[in-house]
């Protein structure tokens, strides 16, 4: 945890949170799934974990950069961290009957697809998270949180049009986002090396 002056190594204390951040996705996903859109004990503990995982996003960053703890493994496994996390609440939202399913399809399509092209040039660069990125990460974040807290039982049906209204937001800005990173590929493959 201490502030190192040499490059730091991949078992960190940043590092490690986000591999915990990881591990929580099944327990969430079970949870969620146990309780079929009942909107009991099981629903709000499920969204309870999905919260704290996805909140601890800015924690290890934090801790990463605070201790000059910044890896490459920890540039990648991050936002790993808050695909797996939102990529898993968007099936099951999905697979509940909760959540259109093109929805879904269209954020992972996206998430995938960036995905993989991290894992095709990490032998020529490590592409960390954009500020748009992030920005389509928070808004994911709270879209998905609106949807897993049962809301509508304590204030009524006024919060599924809130609650459509921002995953719409968010469905935006990770097309916006997705294209940025597409046209920032295409430049730098343009660019002499």
């Amino acid at each position: 945890m201490s502030r190192g002056e040499t490059p730091a190594s991949n078992a960190n204390l940043a590092n490690v949170i986000t591999v915990v951040r990881i591990l929580l996705a099944p327990l969430f996903i079970a949870l969620l799934l146990m309780d079929g859109s009942a909107d009991g004990a099981l629903r709000y503990v499920a969204a309870a974990l999905f919260i704290v995982a996805i909140a601890t996003d800015g924690v290890d960053g934090a801790i990463a950069r605070s201790r000059n703890l910044v890896t490459d493994a920890g540039k990648l496994l991050d936002p790993i961290a808050d695909k797996v996390l939102i990529g898993s609440a968007l099936v099951s939202l999905s697979l509940l009957g909760e959540l259109p399913w093109w929805v879904t399809v269209v954020i992972m399509v996206r998430e995938i697809g960036i995905t993989v092209y991290r894992f095709a040039v990490l032998s020529d660069r490590v592409i960390p998270a954009s500020r748009g990125g992030k920005l389509k990460t928070i808004a994911q974040s709270v879209a998905i949180s609106l949807a897993l807290v049962p809301l509508w039982d304590l204030l009524g049906p006024w919060v599924h049009v809130l609650n459509t209204g921002v995953m719409s937001i968010a469905v935006m800005l990770t097309v916006v986002t997705g294209i940025d990173y597409v046209v920032q590929a295409v430049r730098h493959n343009r660019t002499p090396r």
